[in-house]
C-alpha cells in the first residue's frame, strides 16, 4: 500500500484518466475525493467501484472555475479525511477546436480559465492544508508540440501548466513534490468527441508502441509520481504518448 493513510483530491474524477487516477490511488490505500461538474454519474460509479474493493472516496459537485467551487471541494475534503497529501490536477479540456481567427477573447479566456487558472485555484488551496505532499498536474503532448488543427488556445494553456510545475516545484521543495503528465493518443471521451477516427488510426501507424494509450497507462504514472517511488523526482513533465514525441 503505497500510499496507505494518504488523502488523494482527483479533480474531474468521474470519468477516463480522472477515474482511472481515482481508482489507482484508492487501491494503493489512499482517501479519496473527487470532484464533478454536473453528472453525478461516472463519479459516483468511481466512489461505488472504491468502496466495494474496501476503500474511501467521496464525490463533490464543483464548478473549479470558480473560487467558490474550489473552496467547496478542499473544505469536503478536509471535513471528511482530515488534510490533503495528493493533489491530481486532472479536470481540463479543449473545449472546442478554434484557429485564432476563429476565436474571441471570451473563448481565450474560458479556455485559460478551465486549464489554467483552476489548477492555480486548487494549488493554493490544497497547499492550505498541505505540511509535505505531492501535487501531480496534467499537462498535454500538446503543450510540446502546440497541438492538432484548432488547439491553439488548449496547447498554450497546457504549456503554461508545465511551466507552474516548475516554478511551484522550486518554490514548495523540499516538503512539497510538483510534477506533470503529458498525455498523447490516450482512448479517452476527449479524442472520442475532438479527434477524427481517422486521425487517430494515422497515430496507431506511426507510433512506436503501435497503439493508443490508455487510461491506465495513465493512472500507473499518476501513482507513480504520487508516491515515494519518486521521491527524488520533482519539477518534472513527463511524456506519455508510446514514443510519438521525444522530449
Amino acid at each position: 500500500m503505497k500510499l496507505a493513510g494518504k488523502t488523494a483530491i482527483i479533480t474531474g474524477g468521474g470519468r477516463d484518466i480522472g477515474a482511472a487516477c481515482a481508482k489507482k490511488l484508492a487501491s494503493e490505500g489512499a482517501n479519496v475525493a473527487i470532484s464533478y461538474f454536473e453528472s453525478s454519474k461516472g463519479a459516483d460509479s468511481v466512489v461505488a467501484d472504491i468502496e466495494a474493493a474496501g476503500g474511501k472516496a467521496i464525490a463533490v459537485q464543483a464548478d473549479l472555475n470558480e473560487q467558490s467551487g474550489v473552496d467547496k471541494l478542499v473544505g469536503a475534503t478536509v471535513e471528511a479525511f482530515g488534510g490533503v497529501d495528493v493533489l491530481v490536477n486532472n479536470a481540463g479540456g479543449i473545449v472546442a477546436r478554434k484557429t485564432m481567427a476563429e476565436m474571441d477573447v471570451a473563448f481565450w479566456n474560458k479556455v485559460m480559465t478551465l486549464n489554467l487558472t483552476s489548477t492555480f485555484m486548487m494549488t493554493k488551496a490544497c497547499l492550505e492544508h498541505m505540511e509535505k505532499g505531492v501535487i501531480v498536474n496534467i499537462a498535454s503532448q500538446a503543450a510540446r508540440d502546440g497541438g492538432g488543427p484548432g488547439s491553439l488556445a488548449y496547447a498554450t494553456s497546457k504549456g503554461a501548466v508545465m511551466t507552474m510545475t516548475r516554478g511551484l516545484a522550486k518554490e514548495l521543495g523540499p516538503n512539497v513534490r510538483v510534477n506533470a503528465m503529458c498525455p498523447g493518443m490516450i482512448d479517452t471521451d476527449f479524442h472520442n468527441i475532438h479527434t477524427p477516427d481517422a486521425g487517430r488510426r494515422g497515430f496507431e501507424a506511426a507510433a512506436p508502441m503501435k497503439r493508443q494509450g490508455v487510461v491506465e497507462d495513465a493512472a500507473n504514472l499518476a501513482l507513480f509520481l504520487a508516491c515515494d517511488d519518486s521521491a527524488f523526482i520533482t519539477g518534472t513533465n513527463m511524456d506519455l504518448n508510446g514514443g510519438m514525441l521525444f522530449s
